[in-house]
């Protein structure tokens, strides 16, 4: 599993391990310091011997690159945030179908359905479902409600009722 932080982090945290053991400490001791397992700075410490500080650099992440550029990834969100209508849905509700039609339409990329939550995760957004309320309703009558009449009708703990 990758240690949490940016690969930029990581390399400098693997510089302080190779500089502390350079300086003459034991693995095990920068281990401990650092934060990391012995047999880490045990690999960090033979990969700097082979490549020097080349060999202890932080790696581009592997796989697949991704589809939409990150202009274009930004000019999803300025889409996404004028609402569903305007981009020509009768209701402003987004959904992932209408998302990947959106992207299909706008950029010529094609994602499957069930990916565009990981791509809305990647753009910060979460998923949300509206709020089912009837067009009807009365919010000035419920908190009136709620404020007089339901005190009367809340049944009261059992340890609270007279006996």
């Amino acid at each position: 599993m990758r240690p949490p932080g940016s690969p930029q982090e990581l390399e400098r945290r693997r510089h302080r391990a190779i500089a502390l053991l350079v300086a003459g400490e034991a693995p095990v001791d920068v281990a401990r310091r650092i934060g990391v397992d012995r047999r880490s700075v045990r690999r960090w410490n033979a990969a700097h011997r082979v490549a020097g500080l080349r060999g202890v650099r932080a790696k581009p992440a592997s796989g697949r690159p991704p589809k939409l550029t990150a202009p274009q990834r930004a000019q999803l969100e300025r889409l996404l945030l004028k609402g569903a209508e305007a981009a020509g849905f009768a209701t402003p509700l987004w959904t992932c179908p209408r998302i990947a039609t959106v992207i299909a339409r706008r950029f010529h990329v094609h994602y499957h359905v069930d990916h565009i939550g990981r791509v809305l995760h990647a753009l910060g957004w979460s998923p949300q479902q509206p709020a089912r309320r009837a067009i009807e309703r009365d919010e000035a009558a419920i908190a009136q409600w709620v404020k007089q009449r339901w005190p009367l009708v809340k049944k009261t703990p059992r340890a609270a009722r007279p006996r």
